[in-house]
Parts: structure tokens; sequence; C-alpha cells
């Protein structure tokens, strides 16, 4: 069973053994439709499809799987503190106060 290590507004990372599993919790209900190689961090990510205003699919990581050989937790959580800004970034600009 995996254990929550770090968990932010938009992220979560999980210790699995042997591997850090950093999980978007924008996406983390969709359906997962494949498990493929990431180019950027080269580790495997499951991904799934979120559809745009004119029906256009999208795939987009749902999680995304550190091997703790190659990631240190440190370096797992500087991944999640991106994407947490990412998102609030996006929210500040699409939903103004």
């Amino acid at each position: 069973m995996s254990s929550i290590v770090k968990s932010g507004e938009f992220f979560t990372i999980y210790d699995d053994s042997n591997m850090y599993i950093l999980e978007d919790k924008t996406k983390r209900n969709l359906t997962v439709i494949e498990h493929v190689m990431d180019e950027v961090y080269n580790i495997y990510t499951d991904k799934g499809i979120i559809y745009d205003g004119d029906g256009r699919g999208h795939k987009v990581n749902i999680r995304y799987y550190f091997n703790k050989d190659d990631y240190s937790i440190e370096h797992v959580y500087t991944i999640a503190l991106r994407l947490d800004e990412f998102y609030r970034r996006l929210r500040e600009e699409t939903c103004p106060d």
C-alpha cells in the first residue's frame, strides 16, 4: 500500500516501495487510457483524455512514476511544486477575484 509523503493543493506524492508516485489532483478521476514513457523526465506516466469546449480530446498526464534509484524525494517535490505553481497561475488568470 502506498503512503502519502507530501501533499499540496494540486498534487499528492506517494511512496510505493521502489518509486515515488506524483499524482495530479486535478486529473485523478480521469480514466487511465495508457501507461507510456514521458519524454521530459524519462519515466512512465498514466495518461487520460480531457475534452475541450470544441469536443477535441487532449491526452494529459494523471500520474508520474519516479524510480527511487534515479529521483530523490526532493527532486520529485520540486517537480510537484512547479505543477502547483502552474495551476495557481492558471487559476489567477482565468478566475480573478
